[in-house]
């Protein structure tokens, strides 16, 4: 594991060399990470400090896969020459951060990287967001998060005083007499982050003013952060977790529902894609709550399907913001008389935000189903109307941005590069192929 650290040090100085440049290293370095899969063993190089077991690999997996993307995806960045080499810099410093975060053994280091990485974040918002609002959404966000996460350092000092380590394995290996008021303080930072119904009002602000690489992020890897930790803490409270598990639960099956419900009314594309996003994050907290092996395994699942899938949304939004300047469903649509390619990859993406077959969506969505039904019958309700409005909202984006007579207020136009399908065909990849080896993601517990 050093050597990754090493190897993503060594780039900081490197990011005058060039965007390609970069990319390239950005590419071989996930690469070399991606062979250590086939000696991979259940837990690696795991010390006091640093490990890895199968879920923080696939999640640095997923950063890297998707870091990389974004740098790609950024091309307007360069064109304009606007501080891309501090783009890039911030970028590599993002890789770091998430890198350290989600192979810390350490649960003070481990909130201390969780935190950072909202830096980098705050700073693409800021210095690229496309409106004046952006500095709005920037501090919304941080408020919203900082504010959430004082509750969780001070139970994490709260643990330390009554186990004197900071480690998750004593963690793990003791028990700690906790309470409803402690654990909501200690899951606060993580339901934030994630985010859950009813602390999820800054994740939508947050997307809309920040540019595509920013958006990218945030959905494919920002918000896994959460769920890692809601995931990583949830083994070592289980036993009072059973008892309070009811109350997260309904809020987020609930949630989804009118979450859903809430879709089907936004005009604006980048807002209809958070929002979903929100309902996705509800279904897969419901499914790692309730503590049995389905629920947990396909939470994982989850991330990773959600991850690649939104991305690949947002980035679809762009290239239509990048040639219509506008992410209105009034002004974006009849694409497909315009961009008839770009029209095939629309269809995939929604239809994988739907959950469709072979998708990895479909895989972890039947068993987050299986696991939900399987600690209340009654939540089969709540589960029909989110696949139902999930399928109508995807559906909706799509033939309200493809069909229809063109908006006249397109003057210039110019056409799809070999670029954009390539990022869009990296995203599309992953999530229809992994599932022929999903028992890498089933073998974590």
């Amino acid at each position: 594991m050093l050597k990754f650290m090493v190897m993503m040090m060594f780039m900081i100085p490197l990011f005058r060399m060039g965007w390609g440049f970069i990319q390239f290293l950005l590419s071989l370095i996930m690469f070399i990470f991606m062979f250590e899969l086939g000696d991979f063993y259940y837990s690696e190089n795991l010390n006091s400090i640093m490990g890895l077991d199968l879920m923080s690999y696939m999640l640095i997996l997923l950063s890297m896969w998707i870091c990389m993307l974004m740098l790609s995806g950024s091309e307007s960045v360069k064109w304009s020459n606007f501080f891309c080499e501090k783009f890039v810099l911030v970028l590599i410093f993002m890789i770091i951060l998430l890198f350290m975060s989600f192979s810390m053994m350490n649960y003070f280091l481990f909130y201390l990287f969780f935190e950072s990485s909202l830096i980098p974040t705050f700073m693409i918002i800021l210095g690229w967001g496309y409106q004046s609002e952006r500095i709005q959404a920037g501090v919304y966000m941080l408020l919203y998060t900082l504010l959430a996460s004082l509750p969780l350092l001070l139970i994490l000092f709260y643990l330390y005083n009554n186990l004197f380590s900071f480690s998750f394995y004593f963690l793990s290996c003791m028990s700690v007499d906790m309470n409803l008021l402690l654990l909501m303080g200690l899951y606060a930072g993580f339901l934030v982050k994630l985010p859950m119904f009813l602390v999820h009002l800054w994740l939508p602000k947050a997307h809309v003013e920040a540019p595509v690489a920013g958006s990218m992020i945030l959905a494919g890897v920002l918000l896994k952060l959460g769920g890692y930790g809601i995931l990583r803490f949830s083994f070592l409270l289980k036993n009072i977790l059973i008892k309070y598990s009811i109350i997260f639960i309904l809020l987020s099956m609930v949630g989804g529902v009118l979450i859903g419900l809430n879709c089907l009314r936004q005009s604006d594309m980048k807002l209809l894609i958070a929002y979903s996003s929100v309902g996705h994050m509800g279904i897969m907290l419901g499914g790692a709550l309730t503590l049995n092996y389905w629920g947990m395994n396909m939470s994982l699942l989850m991330m990773l399907s959600h991850g690649l899938c939104s991305s690949g949304l947002f980035f679809l939004v762009n290239s239509c913001y990048e040639r219509v300047s506008s992410r209105s469903l009034l002004l974006v649509r009849g694409m497909i008389h315009l961009l008839p390619k770009m029209g095939l990859w629309w269809f995939l993406f929604c239809v994988m935000n739907m959950a469709a077959p072979p998708s990895l969506n479909l895989l972890s969505e039947i068993g987050l189903i299986n696991s939900l039904i399987s600690w209340s019958s009654l939540l089969f309700l709540f589960l029909i109307m989110m696949g139902f409005f999930a399928a109508g909202y995807s559906l909706y984006l799509f033939s309200y941005s493809q069909h229809g007579k063109v908006s006249f207020s397109i003057y210039s136009f110019y056409g799809n590069n070999i670029r954009e399908f390539m990022i869009l065909f990296l995203h599309w990849l992953p999530l229809n192929f992994l599932i022929l080896n999903s028992n890498i993601v089933v073998l974590w517990l």
